[in-house]
This record gives C-alpha cells, structure tokens and sequence, in this order.
C-alpha cells in the first residue's frame, strides 16, 4: 500500500494520504526535476523509510498495527512472475535477454483443450516451446485469457481480462505444491544444486554448501536450527537415493535442460531436494 491506500481511486471517494504534506512535497520535486521517473525512483527506493526492516516490535505493533504510519518496512509476497524468474536466476537458467515474441513455458498437459473450440478464431492447443525459451522471463509467457498459466495464477497473477490496480495475496497450499512439484521448479532445484556442488570449493562440506545456498536464497547464512533440520534432510535423502537409483535418475530427469553427468547421482539428487525447500520458505518468496 502506499501513502494513499485506494491506488485504484484517488478521488473524493478514496482514502485520503496519510501524509499530505510528504504527498505534496514528492509533487513539487516531481515537476522540479523535469518529470524524471527514474529520478523519482531512486528518491524514493535510497530513502530511509524505504530502507527500512520489516521487523516489528511490541511498541511499533500497538501504535501502529497497520503500518500506516510507515514505521517499518511492508512485508510483501513476491509477484507470480518475479517467484518463478528468481528460481531460474538461482539455477543460472534464466535468459535475461530482452524484447522478442512470447514464450510457451512448461504446462500441464492438455491445458487448452477444456475450453478450445475447435475453430479457428482462437488457440486451440497448446504447443510447448523448447530451448532457452522454456526459461525467458514470465514477462514474455504467452497468455490466453480464458486459460492463463495455472502456476502463475496460484500465486495471484490475475488472468486480463479486466485491468487490475491493486492484485491481491493469498497465501495456499496450492503455492506450496507448485514450488514442490511444477517442472519449472524442479528443474530449478536440480540446476540449482548442481550449482552448489560444482561452484562451491572442492573440499566444501554440506554445512558450507547449505550456507551458500541460504545466502544466495536469503542472503544471510543458515542459523544452527535450520541447518540442524536441512541437514538432517540432507542425509536421509542421501541414504535413501543411495538405496533408490531409479527414484534419484526420475527426479533429475524433470525438464529439458541437460544434467552435470560427472556428479555423484545420489548426492546430485539429494540436495536438489534441498534446494527446493529452500524455494519453498516464506522468506524467500517475501520481500521485506
């Protein structure tokens, strides 16, 4: 929310700021600088307020439990398409090329079939592209409004049919299951640990990997609880994909891209199950 809260309604309808005075002042140095967005940006995102921990204290909670006073930092959930390009930036997947024409992602299965009329005045089936388009930004997926990308919808991307001010959040196990089990995710884990095991030094331990790991998720390393419970996670994965091989070589085989071969299968697997809890914490999908 920002200092007025209705972004949708700045009207006599809407809410009034809760800072006319810093309102006004934004206004002036806006039209001072000769409209300069990107200068108003950078004003605003250098500032202290912005700057802010989102932490909160007893006292900040009982003066102002809304944080309309702007006492601390908003907790906000990444949008739909910033999660999924952050987990392909984590694996080194991500195309940051810009501009040309849209993509077709990973989806289920005959997505568009439900709702295709057999015409030829609209898509009828959806055709899976192949190469580095399965990992150019969510800006570029191609969006059909009557079936817009299930995993993005999860995370509250709205579908266009209408123009949207404000999107809302939610927060279901619906996005759990899609950071665990969509392609796009799993595939982001498994690259993502081939990562950890390839860039980490030679004689890294699995506490040194998983502190690289949270730091490049988080960008703070692993306290000794959660490390205790990751890697606990850690060894028994590995123990039982040391048992499993046909479990380990089915779980790296998801997506296109092309598997390290000269890492151990069992280990390779094991934390790329880590790296997909780590997809999953509240901390790394919220900014703030």
């Amino acid at each position: 929310q920002g200092i007025v809260r209705t972004s949708e309604n700045f009207g006599t309808q809407g809410e009034w700021p809760t800072h006319p005075e810093l309102l006004d002042w934004l206004a002036t140095e806006f039209v001072r600088t000769g409209w300069d967005i990107k200068g108003m940006q950078r004003l605003i995102v250098t500032s202290a307020t912005y700057r802010q921990s989102s932490r909160a204290t007893p006292g900040l909670l009982a003066r102002d439990p809304e944080n309309r006073l702007l006492a601390r930092a908003p907790r906000i959930r990444l949008p739909a398409e910033l999660v999924r390009d952050q987990a392909l930036a984590l694996s080194g997947l991500l195309v940051p090329r810009i501009g040309g024409p849209s993509v077709k992602p990973y989806q289920p299965a005959g997505l568009w079939e439900e709702i295709s009329f057999k015409g030829d005045f609209t898509a009828q089936y959806f055709v899976q592209d192949h190469g580095e388009a399965l990992y150019r930004r969510s800006l570029y997926t191609f969006w059909k409004r009557t079936v817009p990308p299930p995993s993005l919808q999860t995370f509250d991307a709205p579908d266009r049919e209408f123009c949207m001010v404000r999107r809302s959040a939610t927060n279901t196990p619906l996005q759990a299951l899609v950071l665990m089990n969509d392609p796009t995710y799993v595939e982001a884990s498994r690259k993502f640990a081939e990562r950890l095991l390839t860039e980490a030094p030679a004689k890294a331990t699995p506490r040194g990997r998983l502190n690289a790991a949270y730091r490049m998720t988080l960008g703070r390393s692993a306290t000794e609880a959660e490390a205790k419970v990751l890697l606990g996670v850690y060894d028994r994965q590995l123990s039982a994909y040391r048992k499993d091989k046909t479990a380990a070589t089915e779980l790296l085989s998801v997506g296109e891209s092309k598997r390290n071969e000269t890492l151990d299968i069992a280990e390779l697997a094991a934390w790329t199950t880590v790296t997909s809890v780590l997809f999953n914490l509240d901390e790394a999908i919220t900014k703030g």
